[in-house]
């Protein structure tokens, strides 16, 4: 028999030509009669058997081998052995006599954009098919002509592992037995025009080093983690009334080896846990270490959604760091960027030859700013993907947070841009109701199925509730961070004391929206770059007033009302500004000063874990209050914070005078003491406070029935607390 008894001549075109959409319909056995035929594509082979027993045929000068013989000759799944032109011989499973793999709810949920696993059906995933194992690839891409898995096991030749499309869902798949693990791949794409993709897997799980940017076959991870206690804990944690410090860290410049190269995750772990410790930090955040082809974009522009980046090691290396910091009690935080992604070739853009992941129209599809893309949130099958990125973080890798990046650029179609150039949405606004039915679906997924993890948003505008439950028509993060706050705190720091009582509403109007939202206070590393200068260079006056103003303004960060986040650096007084390419400039300690704010922060974060008024009402009217706003003369304000019958004072004086007998109200009698002052000499100040005991007086003041006269530290804080 002819193979044309069996196959059409285009069905054998189609095949020979790499365009054929179901490789199976000619690969593989068919059986018709008594007879079967077994085709299989074998370019550089010099002759072909089944089994090593049945030789087949040539067809016409092609590289496709087909054997006619009696049905049920071969086993169910047979191997192809075959010699090369160097007369080396092969042999192999062949992978189109396995039926499709992937289920059809997977599919159908998927489909439906609710699949919050489908790393675990999509991408190259270990697998076993009738008794063999082997790796399972599939990839979403519905516009395709043709679909391939290439790789060093197949000489990234598109034409040796054509893939099945599944119908109606745009999902192509094909199971390859006995594949190594650590093999490279990727997938190659003919779109609707012929043109080829080569792109990266956008569900890899491991990728070579940068530059290179091949997906890793990874085995499914046996890493026994330790961390049971304290994920039982964080279950049940109440943060909202918990103590939160944040130390936010970018892996590749936090430290380096003595040759200037990355840290291990291992390493990182150690040194990195230790530092925390010392200096009482409750979390860590890292700067986006999901995959990423350039170290300048310090992990935002994303092409690896569940892979940690290979820079610093395997996944299961990443395991270790965290499961290391929470069996040292220390938290992990990642940022996760779901708001863009960039145009890199062998990522997402244009992935199948059309516009799939991202807008068609430039007008929706594209961050002129930021030469990046943005994400589709109505495709199902996107909100599927980000979903289950989301989800993979926190399950694969037991993360406790994600904070979610550019949060705003999300929730606007005119989001920095002029006229003409967005579209409004179906109501005439400039919403984007898409983007914001995906966050509530993430926030809702994410705290209903991992109690105690954080969202946590960077949003930089008066959109309403950021922080509230969906179910109250909010978007359902946890936090908020506190932009206007620190836009103005850093304002007014960087004036002259001179100047600054004619600012002193900067001090004070945050406090009319402190609780609208659950808010973290961010001097983050957006703060130390583009020319900004680290936060010691933007303080006014001569070496000890920089210090001096650090100081104070880390106090007034620490009493004030929000959960606190520092980036790295700032923890010592980084003398320059942040580079990404080299490490900190650990040196600085051995300066006195340095070390001083540094004993500082240490002080300041056990002060706000100790002392309740300091943490458990940070969300809640109840733990602030006012004693004196209004004294903008003398550069100063006062206040409360409290827990139920506990708190206490603050006292913040933003000038270089030393304030003598200066009297404030407070709320009971006795004795209090100094449990804080950011002018001590074991931070370098010049040690100007006040003797042991301070005794309040039954003089009335500011409406307070009690009252005490205070010397108050120049350019300093005081914190007082019932003795």
């Amino acid at each position: 028999m002819r193979l044309s008894d069996f196959f059409s001549p285009s069905q054998i075109e189609m095949l020979l030509e790499a365009r054929h959409h179901d490789p199976f319909e000619v690969l593989g056995r068919h059986k018709k009669g008594k007879k079967e035929i077994v085709c299989v594509f074998q370019p550089d082979a010099r002759e072909v058997r089944l089994e090593g027993k049945h030789p087949m045929q040539r067809h016409a000068k092609s590289d496709l081998f087909f054997w006619v013989g009696a049905a049920d000759t071969l086993p169910a799944h047979y191997r192809v052995h075959w010699v090369d032109t160097h007369g080396q011989e092969h042999q192999h499973l062949d992978p189109y006599t396995f039926g499709p793999q992937v289920g059809d709810l997977d599919l159908h949920l998927f489909a439906e954009g609710t699949h919050l696993h489908a790393y675990r059906f999509l991408g190259a995933n270990p697998h076993r098919a009738d008794g063999i194992d082997g790796v399972l690839f599939a990839v979403w891409a519905p516009n395709a002509q043709r679909v391939s898995v290439v790789g060093d096991f197949n000489q990234w030749d598109g034409r040796r592992h054509p893939m099945r499309v599944r119908s109606g869902s745009g999902v192509w798949e094909l199971f390859l037995p006995e594949l190594p693990y650590g093999a490279h791949y990727k997938f190659e794409i003919r779109d609707q025009q012929g043109h080829l993709h080569l792109k990266a897997d956008p569900y890899g799980r491991h990728f070579e080093l940068r530059p290179d940017t091949a997906g890793l076959v990874t085995p499914e991870s046996r890493y026994a983690w330790g961390d049971e206690a304290w994920q039982a804990e964080r279950a049940a944690w109440d943060w909202l009334h918990a103590p939160m410090t944040t130390y936010e860290v970018h892996a590749g410049s936090w430290q380096r080896d003595e040759n200037g190269d990355f840290l291990d995750y291992r390493t990182l772990a150690h040194r990195l846990v230790e530092h925390v410790r010392e200096l009482n930090f409750t979390h860590i955040q890292l700067l986006p270490i999901t995959e990423h082809p350039l170290d300048a974009s310090w992990g935002y522009q994303t092409t690896g959604y569940f892979a940690p980046t290979s820079r610093f090691g395997s996944p299961d290396d990443f395991r270790y760091f965290v499961d290391y910091c929470h069996q040292h009690g220390v938290g992990v935080i990642m940022d996760w960027v779901p708001a863009h992604f960039p145009k890199d070739a062998h990522g997402l853009a244009r992935f199948d030859g059309s516009a799939l992941y991202e807008h068609a129209d430039p007008r929706q599809g594209e961050h002129q700013d930021w030469g990046t893309l943005i994400y589709n949130y109505g495709r199902n099958e996107v909100k599927s993907f980000l979903l289950s990125s989301a989800i993979y973080w926190l399950e694969e890798f037991h993360i406790d947070g994600l904070r979610v990046d550019a949060v705003a650029s999300m929730l606007y179609l005119d989001y920095s841009r002029k006229e003409g150039e967005w579209l409004p949405n179906i109501y005439g606004g400039n919403e984007n109701l898409e983007a914001i039915d995906f966050i509530r679906q993430m926030n809702t997924v994410v705290h209903e199925h991992h109690p105690g993890c954080l969202t946590i948003a960077e949003e930089s505008t008066s959109w309403p509730q950021v922080s509230r439950p969906t179910w109250l028509g909010g978007l359902g993060f946890s936090m908020k961070w506190n932009m206007g706050w620190m836009h103005d705190t850093l304002s007014y720091m960087s004036k002259d004391p001179v100047y600054r009582h004619y600012h002193h509403q900067q001090l004070t109007f945050g406090l009319l929206y402190a609780f609208t939202e659950n808010f973290v206070l961010p001097f983050s590393h957006d703060e130390v770059v583009h020319g900004k200068g680290s936060l010691l260079a933007r303080m006014p006056g001569d070496e000890w007033q920089k210090f001096a103003n650090l100081r104070l303004m880390y106090t007034y960060m620490y009493t004030y009302p929000g959960k606190k986040l520092l980036f790295m650096g700032c923890e010592f007084g980084q003398g320059r500004e942040w580079n990404f390419d080299s490490e900190l400039d650990w040196y600085l300690l051995e300066y006195p000063q340095h070390r001083g704010v540094r004993d500082l922060m240490g002080d300041l974060n056990r002060l706000h874990r100790e002392q309740a008024a300091l943490h458990v009402h940070d969300f809640e009217s109840e733990g602030f209050e006012w004693i004196d706003c209004n004294d903008a003369e003398q550069s100063t304000i006062s206040y409360l914070r409290k827990a139920g019958d506990s708190f206490v004072v603050v006292i913040l004086n933003f000038t270089p005078v030393v304030r003598e007998q200066y009297r404030i109200g407070l709320p009971s009698g006795g004795e209090y003491r100094e449990i804080l002052n950011s002018d001590s000499q074991y931070y370098g100040g010049s040690n100007v406070g006040n003797g042991m005991p301070i005794t309040a007086e039954a003089s009335a003041w500011m409406d307070r029935p009690w009252s005490v006269e205070l010397t108050l530290p120049p350019l300093g804080a005081l914190i007082l607390a019932p003795a």
